[in-house]
């Protein structure tokens, strides 16, 4: 039967629902129509990030493509054309340099905006977060953006993510936002190539305006326009941990005091990152016929690998439900069990190139959560699994002292 309907009423409950109704190495069902067959576990990420099994161009629907992706860009790449462009966004995004560039903007973009908050009888902490991760990287990649235009640019970036995976007024705002952005950063890079918008020589948007991909060539202006996006909306996309990481604190108050230490601010956020829901799952498609536990997978179907199943699962964790983040202050966790943004190598493979510089940016927001004076008035604080990507329905409100 074709689950499009489960899924989407289901959301990250879907795959988990599955697998308890199902014995075997794998589940099998149909998503538009399509075969499909989702893989769960450890030596399954490892055997999905094998571009020798799996491949992502075509795997990608286009109302995904078209809201979170872009075209062109590189999470639709395979190949040398994956492992070029993703060399570029590594060194964009991912050197400790960088992260730690990364961190110093939003402190001080954070620190800019609590007197304002203190204004107001109270924020939403997911707004506000969203604009404080806009003002930040906005500033650390020399994507020039006036003050006035930080908020309009943190809910269009924040729309691309929240529409992808639904359909009606959520997801037709992303494909606008998304085109709209496009559009400008298209107009950017082609001012940037031309000499009219002077920006800074090592700056994230002058390296990808200048981009050679592997045919020597530099990138169509609306295809650097999509990863200048890759940068920017992942970042500000951290503005859903940190709701949840309010959240988790307003939960279990006890971790303010030990937040003060960067180690347990570092275990906090991979806890943060494994307990909520972000990514239910990832997929692509078969490069060829392939067999996983017995079970033959012909070549082209559709393969899904569930995240979120594998970060609750109770054989990997013992008690997945419990929150707990010293179970990663040894840092003994190997990149393929943890998988809140996928697995592989970042390097080469298909990880998410920003994971480092998410840890970062988390630990740094939940250790300023835990030093500012607030209190948490009255709201609906549930977690509704059944939409994607989900966070607290109130945003989780504050009243900053």
């Amino acid at each position: 039967m074709d689950s499009t309907l489960a899924l989407a009423s289901e959301g990250y409950a879907w795959l988990p629902d599955r697998w308890r109704a199902h014995t075997g190495p794998i589940v099998r069902t149909r998503l538009m129509g399509q075969r499909a067959v989702a893989l769960r576990g450890v030596e399954a990420v490892r055997f999905f990030y094998d571009e020798r099994h799996v491949r992502r161009r075509g795997a990608l629907p286009e109302p995904v493509v078209a809201t979170l992706f872009g075209h062109g860009g590189v999470q639709g790449l395979d190949g040398e054309a994956h492992r070029e462009r993703k060399a570029l966004l590594m060194g964009v995004a991912a050197s400790p340099e960088g992260v730690e560039a990364l961190a110093e903007q939003f402190a001080l973009a954070w620190e800019e905006a609590v007197p304002g908050w203190r204004e107001q009888d109270t924020i939403v902490l997911f707004d506000e977060a969203g604009v404080v991760l806009t003002r930040a990287v906005t500033r650390w990649a020399g994507v020039p953006v006036a003050g006035q235009e930080v908020r309009p640019l943190a809910a269009d970036l924040l729309a691309m993510v929240d529409g992808f995976a639904t359909a009606g007024p959520r997801h037709w705002r992303a494909r606008k936002a998304r085109k709209e952005r496009e559009a400008w950063l298209a107009g950017l890079v082609a001012d940037v190539r031309r000499g009219s918008a002077p920006v800074p020589e090592d700056s994230g948007l002058a390296r990808i305006a200048w981009h050679r991909d592997a045919d020597g060539s530099l990138l169509p202006a609306d295809t650097a326009a999509v990863e200048v996006l890759n940068v920017l909306r992942p970042t500000v996309a951290v503005a859903w941990y940190a709701a949840f990481a309010a959240h988790a604190l307003h939960r279990w108050p006890a971790h303010r005091e030990r937040l003060a230490d960067a180690d347990h601010a570092y275990a906090f956020a991979d806890e943060v990152r494994r307990f909520y829901p972000f990514a239910p799952f990832v997929a692509g498609r078969a490069a060829t016929d392939l067999t996983w536990e017995g079970e033959h997978i012909p070549a082209g179907t559709l393969l899904l690998l569930d995240l979120y199943g594998q970060n609750h699962d109770a054989e990997v964790w013992g008690d997945p439900y419990t929150f707990r983040p010293d179970r990663f202050r040894h840092g003994d966790i190997a990149p393929d069990v943890l998988v809140p943004q996928g697995g592989g190598d970042a390097a080469t493979g298909h990880r998410c190139p920003g994971e480092d510089a998410t840890r970062a940016l988390i630990a740094a927001l939940a250790a300023r959560l835990a030093g500012l004076s607030y209190t948490v008035p009255q709201q609906d604080l549930a977690i509704p699994l059944g939409h994607i990507p989900t966070r607290p329905r109130s945003g989780m409100v504050l009243a900053v002292e």
